[in-house]
């Protein structure tokens, strides 16, 4: 199949050769050897590593996302919290200063009766 994709894989194996291999009397001569492939025996053990690997990563990342979803929404609740604690204690204080203030307006009273 001229002009195919058989065309380009040669030419690319050459520069690939070239760029990696460097110059050499071969190369000098014009002899471009294909680099050989064999099959290694332990891929499938060299799979399940790299696909235990990404397994992994992919359990990291999403236990890193949950964390991170959990510090800010935690993080939401105790700001929440706080403002309820600030605004209740605030609410106690008015209160407890009204009924100071009521006892007092009232043993003054008293005090004024009890004189006249």
């Amino acid at each position: 199949m001229p002009g195919g994709l058989a065309d380009l894989s040669g030419a690319v194996g050459s520069i690939g050769e070239t760029a990696t291999a460097g110059w050499s009397s071969g190369h000098q001569h014009g002899e471009f050897r294909q680099p050989v492939v064999l099959l290694n025996p332990f891929c499938p053990l060299t799979t399940a590593k790299v696909l235990t690997l990404k397994a992994t990563v992919l359990l990291l990342l999403t236990l890193l996302i949950k964390a991170k979803v959990r510090i800010t929404a935690f993080s939401a609740l105790g700001i929440v919290l706080l403002l309820i604690q600030t605004l209740v204690f605030l609410a106690a204080a008015s209160a407890l200063s009204l009924v100071a203030g009521a006892a007092g307006f009232y043993m003054f009273q008293q005090r004024r009766t009890g004189m006249a």
